[in-house]
């Protein structure tokens, strides 16, 4: 590798790093908000909060990696035009491809980083989210330990608590149980517990009042007790872990038959070999974007006035990539055999890079051409 080489990967690393720190950020932020809302509402802890933002981190990463790596290859050639860095290799005799070839490094380091994240940590990251969330789900504390709610954990039954001690003690507990038509009973107490008893949930109540309303014969019954045992286990309908899905599933879990993956998931055919697909092909947009943010600023040249239209011009190459990608995701989801199309995105940055760098070098040898015509 030669030492030009090295300055530019050196540079580009340091860059991309920036650039994928600040784009994580801003999505990682934008997340954590609404998943705390939600977490933290439900009564879960920060702990569970921050270990699914964890779990969030590698599918963010996966999806702004080919934003970085474009926005890092824009700047890094904007930066060598700005210096007169690229006209004095150009001055060398380094062609546009020659040129091109630490930017096409740097972009297949990337594309194996984030090859790594799509076939096995984001699915795997994705997995562990549905599992925990099937396990929270069920935690009953997490329910039902909010002090100063009103809590309906099922339909004729209501909750409140009006304080919990650090000890773990309910203080001031109400149970109404209205499930019965033909009786009603509420439960008063002064002192709760919630007590894991294999596998059923109880509510131990101490120093309190029974009160049963029979509608039948319009009477009420009032038990005073020293404690009673309330079981709430069956309050909360039985949860389970939400069925395997394609994304949930590394590329090595994919069986050859798509149709038997597509059956043990729920899946269509066609979102299973979507979702197959789209694993091979994000890497590849990860190098396409990286090249195409180089060509795009390179063929400006340098100017006095700046690279500013050509940046624009990136841009619009960008956004018409990420056009083309939303176009083809509603047709491959449903169509299985027009799966080559998760590639087109890749394949049309790849194609006008290649078509601009070929117009720019034959330009470029043109000029020599008449250059050295008018020295002879």
């Amino acid at each position: 590798m030669s030492r030009f080489d090295r300055y530019i990967l050196s540079q580009s690393f340091v860059v991309f790093g920036f650039f994928t720190f600040v784009f994580l950020a801003v999505i990682w932020i934008n997340r954590a908000i609404k998943l705390f809302d939600r977490l933290i509402a439900d009564g879960h802890s920060v702990g569970i909060f921050f270990e699914f933002s964890a779990l969030t981190l590698p599918g963010a990463m996966a999806e702004i990696i080919p934003l970085s790596a474009f926005a890092t290859s824009v700047y890094i050639t904007n930066r060598l035009s700005n210096e007169s860095e690229l006209v004095v290799m150009q001055a060398t005799g380094f062609s546009p491809w020659r040129m091109a070839r630490p930017f096409v490094i740097f972009g297949s380091v990337v594309a194996i980083f984030v090859s790594l994240l799509t076939l096995a940590l984001v699915p795997m990251a994705a997995d562990q989210q549905r599992v925990r969330q099937a396990e929270i789900s069920t935690n009953v504390s997490s329910k039902l330990l909010q002090s100063g709610v009103f809590q309906h954990p099922a339909p004729g039954v209501t909750f409140f608590i009006r304080d919990i001690t650090n000890t773990g003690e309910l203080v001031d507990v109400y149970i109404s149980d209205r499930r019965s038509a033909a009786q009603i009973v509420t439960y008063t107490a002064s002192r709760a517990y919630l007590v894991q008893d294999q596998d059923e949930t109880l509510f131990v109540m101490i120093n309190g009042m029974a009160q049963t309303y029979d509608t039948t014969q319009d009477t009420l019954a009032l038990t005073q007790f020293g404690d009673l045992t309330y079981g709430i286990g069956g309050l909360l309908a039985p949860q389970t872990a939400a069925t395997q899905q394609a994304k949930h599933l590394t590329v090595w879990q994919f069986d050859p038959s798509l149709e038997q993956i597509a059956q043990r998931t729920g899946d269509t055919i066609a979102r299973v070999s979507e979702e197959f697909h789209s694993r091979f092909a994000a890497p590849v947009l990860v190098l396409a974007t990286t090249i195409l943010g180089f060509v795009t600023i390179y063929i400006a040249g340098f100017s006095r006035f700046g690279s500013g239209r050509y940046i624009v011009f990136a841009i619009f190459l960008l956004v018409v990539i990420k056009a083309i990608e939303s176009a083809i995701t509603d047709p491959t989801r449903q169509h299985a055999q027009l799966w080559y199309l998760v590639y087109a995105p890749s394949l049309f940055g790849l194609l006008a890079s290649w078509v601009m760098i070929a117009i720019n070098d034959s330009g470029a040898l043109k000029r020599r051409r008449k250059k050295m015509r008018g020295v002879a």
